[in-house]
Protein backbone atom coordinates (compact mmCIF):
# COMPACT_ATOMS: atom_id res chain seq x y z
CA UNK A 1 0.00 0.00 0.00
CA UNK A 2 2.67 2.31 0.90
CA UNK A 3 4.47 1.87 -2.33
CA UNK A 4 1.38 2.48 -4.38
CA UNK A 5 0.26 5.88 -2.48
CA UNK A 6 4.28 6.99 -2.78
CA UNK A 7 4.01 6.29 -6.65
CA UNK A 8 0.79 8.08 -6.88
CA UNK A 9 2.20 10.88 -5.02
CA UNK A 10 5.11 11.12 -7.24
CA UNK A 11 3.56 11.14 -10.48
CA UNK A 12 1.56 14.16 -9.44
CA UNK A 13 4.19 16.34 -8.26
CA UNK A 14 6.63 14.66 -10.79
CA UNK A 15 4.63 16.54 -13.81
CA UNK A 16 5.14 19.61 -12.08
CA UNK A 17 8.84 19.53 -11.54
CA UNK A 18 9.57 18.44 -14.99
CA UNK A 19 7.18 21.23 -16.75
CA UNK A 20 8.40 24.01 -14.11
CA UNK A 21 11.93 22.80 -13.35
CA UNK A 22 13.13 21.24 -16.57
CA UNK A 23 11.00 21.50 -19.29
CA UNK A 24 11.49 24.98 -20.48
CA UNK A 25 13.39 26.11 -23.92
CA UNK A 26 14.20 29.53 -21.26
CA UNK A 27 18.08 28.29 -21.00
CA UNK A 28 18.57 30.83 -18.16
CA UNK A 29 22.16 30.67 -18.74
CA UNK A 30 22.37 27.26 -18.58
CA UNK A 31 21.51 26.22 -22.85
CA UNK A 32 18.41 24.88 -24.35
CA UNK A 33 19.62 21.62 -23.68
CA UNK A 34 20.69 21.80 -20.34
CA UNK A 35 19.23 19.81 -17.27
CA UNK A 36 17.31 22.03 -15.49
CA UNK A 37 16.64 24.89 -18.30
CA UNK A 38 14.14 27.72 -16.07
CA UNK A 39 10.81 28.83 -16.98
CA UNK A 40 10.91 31.44 -14.39
CA UNK A 41 12.06 35.15 -13.00
CA UNK A 42 13.10 34.86 -9.64
CA UNK A 43 11.86 37.56 -7.28
CA UNK A 44 14.38 40.45 -7.69
CA UNK A 45 17.18 39.94 -4.81
CA UNK A 46 20.57 41.65 -4.49
CA UNK A 47 23.31 39.28 -3.61
CA UNK A 48 25.46 41.12 -0.63
CA UNK A 49 28.86 43.84 -2.14
CA UNK A 50 30.68 43.13 1.27
CA UNK A 51 30.29 41.32 4.52
CA UNK A 52 29.97 43.10 8.14
CA UNK A 53 31.21 41.41 11.62
CA UNK A 54 30.17 38.04 11.76
CA UNK A 55 26.70 37.18 14.01
CA UNK A 56 28.40 34.42 15.83
CA UNK A 57 26.27 31.57 14.96
CA UNK A 58 24.99 29.73 11.85
CA UNK A 59 21.87 27.62 11.46
CA UNK A 60 22.06 24.71 8.61
CA UNK A 61 19.69 22.44 7.45
CA UNK A 62 22.10 19.53 5.85
CA UNK A 63 22.11 16.03 4.25
CA UNK A 64 23.96 13.59 7.07
CA UNK A 65 27.04 13.09 6.48
CA UNK A 66 27.67 17.20 5.46
CA UNK A 67 27.96 18.59 8.45
CA UNK A 68 29.98 16.03 10.65
CA UNK A 69 31.27 17.37 14.21
CA UNK A 70 32.86 14.42 15.59
CA UNK A 71 30.11 13.17 17.08
CA UNK A 72 29.35 9.78 14.64
CA UNK A 73 33.11 9.26 14.42
CA UNK A 74 35.77 11.39 15.95
CA UNK A 75 37.80 10.79 13.32
CA UNK A 76 35.94 12.40 11.01
CA UNK A 77 35.22 16.25 12.00
CA UNK A 78 34.79 19.72 9.94
CA UNK A 79 32.35 21.57 12.52
CA UNK A 80 35.31 22.57 14.96
CA UNK A 81 37.60 23.53 13.04
CA UNK A 82 35.33 25.29 10.89
CA UNK A 83 34.03 27.36 14.22
CA UNK A 84 37.60 27.75 15.04
CA UNK A 85 38.75 29.48 11.70
CA UNK A 86 35.35 31.79 11.60
CA UNK A 87 33.93 32.19 15.03
CA UNK A 88 30.36 31.05 13.85
CA UNK A 89 29.32 28.39 15.86
CA UNK A 90 27.33 26.13 13.76
CA UNK A 91 23.75 24.29 14.60
CA UNK A 92 22.86 21.79 12.03
CA UNK A 93 19.48 20.31 11.66
CA UNK A 94 19.50 16.78 9.69
CA UNK A 95 17.25 16.37 6.92
CA UNK A 96 16.00 13.13 4.73
CA UNK A 97 14.39 14.55 2.12
CA UNK A 98 14.48 17.55 -0.20
CA UNK A 99 10.91 18.03 -0.12
CA UNK A 100 11.84 18.82 3.96
CA UNK A 101 14.50 20.85 2.92
CA UNK A 102 12.51 22.95 1.02
CA UNK A 103 9.49 23.36 3.95
CA UNK A 104 12.27 23.87 6.18
CA UNK A 105 14.01 26.54 4.34
CA UNK A 106 10.77 28.54 4.32
CA UNK A 107 10.44 28.82 7.60
CA UNK A 108 13.19 31.40 8.18
CA UNK A 109 14.34 29.73 11.17
CA UNK A 110 17.75 28.43 8.81
CA UNK A 111 20.71 30.74 7.21
CA UNK A 112 21.91 28.03 4.82
CA UNK A 113 20.86 24.24 2.90
CA UNK A 114 22.46 21.83 1.39
CA UNK A 115 20.17 21.51 -1.42
CA UNK A 116 20.24 19.13 -4.43
CA UNK A 117 19.11 20.16 -7.69
CA UNK A 118 15.64 18.76 -7.34
CA UNK A 119 15.09 21.35 -4.05
CA UNK A 120 17.65 24.43 -5.10
CA UNK A 121 15.25 25.71 -8.15
CA UNK A 122 12.18 25.84 -6.08
CA UNK A 123 14.16 27.95 -3.42
CA UNK A 124 14.92 30.23 -5.95
CA UNK A 125 11.84 30.63 -8.02
CA UNK A 126 9.95 30.80 -4.53
CA UNK A 127 12.02 33.40 -3.48
CA UNK A 128 13.16 31.69 -0.41
CA UNK A 129 17.37 31.09 -1.45
CA UNK A 130 18.98 34.83 -1.98
CA UNK A 131 21.62 35.36 -4.46
CA UNK A 132 25.43 35.17 -3.49
CA UNK A 133 28.54 37.12 -4.02
CA UNK A 134 30.92 34.60 -4.95
CA UNK A 135 34.09 37.21 -4.35
CA UNK A 136 33.08 37.13 -0.93
CA UNK A 137 33.64 33.29 -0.52
CA UNK A 138 37.92 32.72 -0.47
CA UNK A 139 37.64 29.00 -1.29
CA UNK A 140 35.34 29.75 -4.37
CA UNK A 141 37.91 29.41 -7.02
CA UNK A 142 38.55 25.80 -5.29
CA UNK A 143 35.27 24.69 -6.51
CA UNK A 144 35.42 22.45 -9.75
CA UNK A 145 34.51 24.17 -12.56
CA UNK A 146 31.96 22.13 -13.95
CA UNK A 147 29.85 22.60 -10.88
CA UNK A 148 29.86 26.38 -11.31
CA UNK A 149 27.04 28.48 -12.54
CA UNK A 150 24.88 25.52 -13.52
CA UNK A 151 20.61 25.76 -14.41
CA UNK A 152 20.34 24.37 -11.21
CA UNK A 153 22.35 26.71 -9.03
CA UNK A 154 22.04 30.21 -11.14
CA UNK A 155 19.50 31.74 -13.25
CA UNK A 156 20.85 33.89 -15.73
CA UNK A 157 24.41 34.21 -14.81
CA UNK A 158 23.50 35.14 -11.36
CA UNK A 159 25.12 32.72 -8.56
CA UNK A 160 22.53 31.10 -6.20
CA UNK A 161 24.65 29.21 -3.95
CA UNK A 162 28.65 27.62 -3.90
CA UNK A 163 28.08 24.48 -5.53
CA UNK A 164 30.35 21.32 -3.19
CA UNK A 165 29.65 18.02 -4.88
CA UNK A 166 28.08 15.60 -7.52
CA UNK A 167 27.71 11.85 -7.95
CA UNK A 168 25.94 9.36 -9.99
CA UNK A 169 22.68 7.45 -8.71
CA UNK A 170 24.03 3.66 -9.23
CA UNK A 171 22.58 0.10 -9.55
CA UNK A 172 23.05 -2.14 -6.32
CA UNK A 173 22.41 -5.32 -6.01
CA UNK A 174 23.48 -8.25 -3.67
CA UNK A 175 25.74 -10.55 -5.06
CA UNK A 176 24.52 -13.72 -3.52
CA UNK A 177 21.25 -13.17 -4.91
CA UNK A 178 20.94 -11.81 -7.87
CA UNK A 179 22.90 -13.20 -10.67
CA UNK A 180 24.45 -12.77 -13.41
CA UNK A 181 25.20 -9.35 -12.15
CA UNK A 182 23.42 -6.75 -14.02
CA UNK A 183 24.48 -4.31 -16.54
CA UNK A 184 21.68 -2.28 -17.26
CA UNK A 185 18.47 -0.45 -15.30
CA UNK A 186 16.31 -3.23 -17.04
CA UNK A 187 17.20 -5.13 -13.18
CA UNK A 188 15.00 -3.04 -12.12
CA UNK A 189 12.04 -2.04 -14.84
CA UNK A 190 11.77 -5.03 -17.33
CA UNK A 191 13.46 -7.77 -15.04
CA UNK A 192 11.88 -6.21 -11.72
CA UNK A 193 9.69 -9.03 -11.60
CA UNK A 194 12.59 -11.59 -10.95
CA UNK A 195 13.07 -9.97 -7.76
CA UNK A 196 9.23 -9.53 -6.60
CA UNK A 197 9.01 -7.41 -3.42
CA UNK A 198 12.78 -7.23 -3.03
CA UNK A 199 13.57 -4.31 -5.86
CA UNK A 200 13.84 -0.81 -4.35
CA UNK A 201 13.50 2.90 -5.65
CA UNK A 202 14.26 6.28 -4.67
CA UNK A 203 11.12 7.65 -2.89
CA UNK A 204 11.00 11.31 -5.22
CA UNK A 205 9.02 12.61 -7.86
CA UNK A 206 12.49 13.77 -9.46
CA UNK A 207 12.69 9.07 -9.82
CA UNK A 208 10.73 9.76 -13.32
CA UNK A 209 13.98 10.72 -14.91
CA UNK A 210 15.50 7.43 -14.05
CA UNK A 211 12.24 6.11 -16.39
CA UNK A 212 12.78 8.32 -18.89
CA UNK A 213 16.84 7.85 -19.42
CA UNK A 214 15.87 4.17 -19.27
CA UNK A 215 13.08 4.73 -22.32
CA UNK A 216 15.37 6.99 -23.81
CA UNK A 217 17.81 4.15 -24.70
CA UNK A 218 15.58 1.57 -24.60
CA UNK A 219 12.53 3.48 -26.50
CA UNK A 220 13.78 5.41 -29.21
CA UNK A 221 10.66 5.96 -30.71
CA UNK A 222 9.22 8.02 -28.12
CA UNK A 223 11.90 10.76 -28.87
CA UNK A 224 13.52 11.66 -25.19
CA UNK A 225 16.29 14.17 -25.86
CA UNK A 226 16.48 15.46 -22.15
CA UNK A 227 14.95 12.77 -19.43
CA UNK A 228 13.85 16.01 -17.65
CA UNK A 229 12.53 17.54 -20.15
CA UNK A 230 9.69 15.47 -21.53
CA UNK A 231 7.10 16.27 -23.47
CA UNK A 232 2.73 14.19 -22.46
CA UNK A 233 3.72 11.64 -24.55
CA UNK A 234 6.82 10.90 -22.85
CA UNK A 235 5.71 11.73 -19.56
CA UNK A 236 2.92 9.09 -19.86
CA UNK A 237 5.26 6.58 -21.04
CA UNK A 238 7.64 7.45 -18.32
CA UNK A 239 4.68 7.15 -15.68
CA UNK A 240 3.48 3.62 -17.35
CA UNK A 241 6.79 2.32 -16.67
CA UNK A 242 7.14 3.37 -13.01
CA UNK A 243 3.25 1.87 -12.40
CA UNK A 244 4.45 -1.27 -13.59
CA UNK A 245 7.44 -1.56 -11.77
CA UNK A 246 5.48 -1.21 -8.56
CA UNK A 247 4.34 -4.09 -8.66
CA UNK A 248 7.71 -5.45 -8.03
CA UNK A 249 8.97 -2.54 -5.52
CA UNK A 250 9.17 -3.83 -1.83
CA UNK A 251 10.29 -0.21 -0.79
CA UNK A 252 10.69 3.23 -1.51
CA UNK A 253 13.88 4.63 0.14
CA UNK A 254 14.60 8.41 0.88
CA UNK A 255 16.44 7.53 4.25
CA UNK A 256 19.97 6.09 3.14
CA UNK A 257 21.03 4.10 6.12
CA UNK A 258 17.45 2.42 5.81
CA UNK A 259 18.20 1.20 2.25
CA UNK A 260 21.92 0.26 3.96
CA UNK A 261 19.34 -1.91 6.46
CA UNK A 262 17.43 -3.32 3.76
CA UNK A 263 20.20 -4.34 1.47
CA UNK A 264 22.50 -6.20 4.48
CA UNK A 265 19.06 -7.89 5.92
CA UNK A 266 18.52 -9.14 2.24
CA UNK A 267 14.75 -7.20 2.16
CA UNK A 268 15.90 -5.36 -1.09
CA UNK A 269 18.29 -7.14 -3.07
CA UNK A 270 18.46 -4.89 -6.28
CA UNK A 271 17.92 -1.21 -6.91
CA UNK A 272 18.85 2.31 -7.37
CA UNK A 273 21.72 3.55 -4.70
CA UNK A 274 24.24 6.65 -4.28
CA UNK A 275 27.99 6.46 -3.28
CA UNK A 276 27.47 6.37 0.37
CA UNK A 277 25.21 3.51 0.50
CA UNK A 278 27.31 1.20 -1.79
CA UNK A 279 30.52 2.23 1.07
CA UNK A 280 28.58 1.92 4.21
CA UNK A 281 27.02 -1.42 3.29
CA UNK A 282 30.53 -2.66 2.53
CA UNK A 283 31.86 -1.12 5.04
CA UNK A 284 28.99 -3.14 7.13
CA UNK A 285 30.13 -6.50 5.05
CA UNK A 286 27.14 -6.16 3.48
CA UNK A 287 27.41 -8.97 -0.18
CA UNK A 288 26.48 -5.84 -2.17
CA UNK A 289 27.99 -4.39 -5.54
CA UNK A 290 27.29 -1.10 -7.55
CA UNK A 291 27.49 -0.96 -11.16
CA UNK A 292 26.85 2.06 -13.43
CA UNK A 293 24.63 0.65 -16.50
CA UNK A 294 24.69 0.19 -20.19
CA UNK A 295 22.23 3.42 -20.63
CA UNK A 296 24.11 5.82 -18.23
CA UNK A 297 22.35 7.26 -15.37
CA UNK A 298 21.06 10.22 -13.96
CA UNK A 299 23.05 11.92 -11.33
CA UNK A 300 22.65 15.00 -8.22
CA UNK A 301 24.57 17.68 -7.70
CA UNK A 302 24.59 19.88 -4.26
CA UNK A 303 24.65 23.59 -3.27
CA UNK A 304 24.76 25.32 -0.28
CA UNK A 305 22.24 28.04 -0.38
CA UNK A 306 21.79 30.99 1.53
CA UNK A 307 18.34 32.01 2.83
CA UNK A 308 16.58 35.23 1.74
CA UNK A 309 15.80 35.67 5.20
CA UNK A 310 19.64 34.79 6.43
CA UNK A 311 19.27 35.81 10.52
CA UNK A 312 23.33 35.43 10.24
CA UNK A 313 24.22 37.21 6.46
CA UNK A 314 27.90 38.03 7.87
CA UNK A 315 28.22 34.09 9.17
CA UNK A 316 27.66 32.19 6.31
CA UNK A 317 29.79 33.31 4.05
CA UNK A 318 32.65 33.34 6.31
CA UNK A 319 34.08 29.92 5.42
CA UNK A 320 31.05 28.42 2.59
CA UNK A 321 29.73 25.87 5.22
CA UNK A 322 31.60 23.01 7.12
CA UNK A 323 31.68 20.50 4.77
CA UNK A 324 34.54 18.63 4.63
CA UNK A 325 35.01 16.95 0.94
CA UNK A 326 33.68 18.08 -2.62
CA UNK A 327 33.35 15.13 -4.18
CA UNK A 328 34.87 14.20 -7.31
CA UNK A 329 32.73 12.80 -10.16
CA UNK A 330 32.84 9.34 -10.96
CA UNK A 331 34.37 9.62 -14.31
CA UNK A 332 32.22 8.67 -16.70
CA UNK A 333 29.48 8.14 -14.33
CA UNK A 334 26.92 10.14 -15.29
CA UNK A 335 24.85 11.25 -18.52
CA UNK A 336 22.48 13.47 -16.65
CA UNK A 337 22.49 16.13 -13.37
CA UNK A 338 19.52 16.27 -11.88
CA UNK A 339 18.19 19.90 -11.88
Amino acid sequence: MRATRTLMAATALGGLLLATACGSSDDGGGGKSAPGGQGFTPPKMSAPKSLGKTEGKVNLIAWAGYAEDGSNDPEVDWVHPFEKQTGCQVSTKVAGTSDEMVNLMKTGQYDAVSASGDASLRLIASGDAAPVNTELVPNYRDVFPGLKMQPWNSVKKVAYGIPHGRGANLLMYRTDKVKPAPDSWKAVFDDAGQHKGRVTAYDSPIYIADAALYLMKTRPDLGIKDPYALDQKQFDAAVALLKKQNANIGEYWSDYLKEVSAFKSGDSVVGTSWQVILNTAQGEKAPVKAVLPKEGSTGWSDTWMVSAKVEHPNAVPAGGAPHGRAQQPLKGAWTEIKG
